[in-house]
């Protein structure tokens, strides 16, 4: 009997030397999976980015503005373009003959509709005039590069 009984305590000991090993192994992952973080990839130019006036049909007469101007002024007016070309906010309203930035956050050049078709370099970013809702619907679709309607803006009057 005292020899099962030694049995059963060494196997419930090991199984619970598996268990702690376990467990350390665990608590060690999250650990390290919390220490990897991901930073977007960013560039030198990107934080002393100024408009990109490249395209004259865009803000004409418009001055240059550089990247974080344009954040302080547009805080509440931009919409943002991700790596995968979905617009963050995607549903807004404005007010019409108000500027507003959309905001290029890809190493990629993109190709935008926003009533006129234009390019935004990598990183870069256009302030825009929205329309005279007398003159256009009141519902523009946005479209970034192959992504058709990535962004709805109600112009109001």
């Amino acid at each position: 009997m005292e020899k099962n009984n030694v049995r059963t305590l060494i196997w419930v000991g090991v199984a619970v030397v598996v268990l702690v090993v376990a467990l350390i192994f665990v608590v060690a992952n999250k650990k390290m999976i919390k220490q990897v973080v991901v930073n977007p990839v960013t560039t030198e130019s990107e934080s002393e980015s100024v408009q990109d006036t490249s395209d004259q049909t865009i803000a004409t007469g418009a001055a240059p503005i550089s990247y974080a101007n344009a954040l302080v002024k547009y805080a509440n007016r931009r919409i943002q373009l991700d790596p995968m070309c979905q617009a963050h906010p995607n549903t807004v309203s404005y007010k019409d003959n108000i500027g507003i930035m959309i905001d290029n956050r890809s190493a990629k050049t993109r190709t935008v509709k926003v009533g006129s078709t234009f390019t935004i370099k990598p990183w870069g970013f256009k302030i825009i005039i929205l329309p005279d809702v007398y003159l256009v619907a009141k519902t523009i679709l946005v479209d970034c590069d192959q992504s058709q309607n990535v962004a709805t803006i109600l112009v109001q009057e």
